[in-house]
């Protein structure tokens, strides 16, 4: 899938080729930044004031400016999604850094690096239909995964440990306790209570997660955020991973061991349609 033809920057819209920083950019030297990925549906921005809300919490704990006032910034990507007349199922990355400056460890005195670009992205409906598998791996991040920064690394190694093994994520432990995944967060079903790490500074605060708290209420189920085991995990009667671009997304089986009966249970299909609604999915993907 290629890229839309327009990106947004701290100067305004441009054309993609138009953007060039120099080699000395604190992103690409350090990781020195934040960033976000959003869903759009059909045209439409879903849980935007939610990622740009989390966007500038992350800037804020690394003592990072974001060159926009909130409200400026949500109308310059609604300007943006115009501009490349996006219709269909699509998502938005952006990305601040601490600018471009001589290498240094301190903080430069420059401004912000500032970039929002938009690529097609369809939903994952076989996946989400059948479900995933799983790998368990150690979690060796830093203490602070609330802050969606450009660090990745330990990530990237989980998640390509996970494809070696013909797993769809890694789901990530300390010690034996689940934390999340490698690019998700982590749900357990057990006797119709739902289990999810709370919103602890070692976990990303998601912002599909938050939404489906909610709606696993209003399924009646009752939803407990604490802690639980790889043991627990193994022996839940469903799992399944939320992401923006995952959805909600089932897990059938785990390092070979099938959850349930290895199929979706039928509480995740009640949450994964309840999602639909909730985000405005005009074509369900369970018919």
């Amino acid at each position: 899938m290629s890229l839309y033809d327009y990106l947004l920057t701290q100067d305004g819209i441009i054309t993609k080729e138009s953007l060039l920083y120099p080699f000395e950019e604190r992103g690409l030297q350090f990781g020195d930044g934040v960033y976000e990925v959003i869903r759009i549906y059909q045209g439409t921005f879903d849980l935007l004031e939610e990622h740009i809300d989390r966007l500038y919490r992350s800037a804020e704990a690394i003592r990072l400016e974001v060159p926009f006032a909130k409200d400026a910034l949500i109308a310059s990507l609604h300007q943006l999604s115009e501009k490349n007349d996006v219709q269909t199922d699509a998502k938005l990355y952006l990305q601040i850094t601490r600018g471009s400056a001589p290498r240094e460890h301190s903080f430069p005195d420059v401004p912000s690096n500032f970039y929002a670009y938009m690529e097609p992205s369809e939903r994952p409906v076989s996946p989400l239909q059948q479900g995933v598998r799983a790998v368990l791996a150690d979690d060796i991040r830093w203490d602070l995964c609330y802050i969606k920064s450009l660090n990745l690394l330990p990530n990237i190694l989980a998640k390509q440990t996970a494809k070696e093994k013909g797993a769809f994520e890694a789901i990530l432990h300390k010690n034996g306790t689940v934390t999340e995944g490698s690019s998700s967060n982590v749900f357990i079903i057990k006797d119709k209570i739902l289990f999810t790490h709370p919103a602890a500074e070692n976990i990303l605060h998601g912002c599909v997660r938050s939404r489906v708290l909610a709606l696993a209420l209003k399924a009646g189920l009752q939803v407990k955020e604490t802690a639980f085991t790889t043991d627990q995990l193994l022996q839940a009667d469903e799992v399944f991973i939320t992401s923006t671009t995952s959805e909600i997304m089932p897990v059938i089986e785990i390092e070979g061991s099938l959850i349930g009966n290895g199929k979706p249970g039928s509480d995740t299909r009640t949450l994964q349609l309840a999602y639909e609604k909730e985000s405005g999915i005009q074509t369900t993907a369970f018919v």
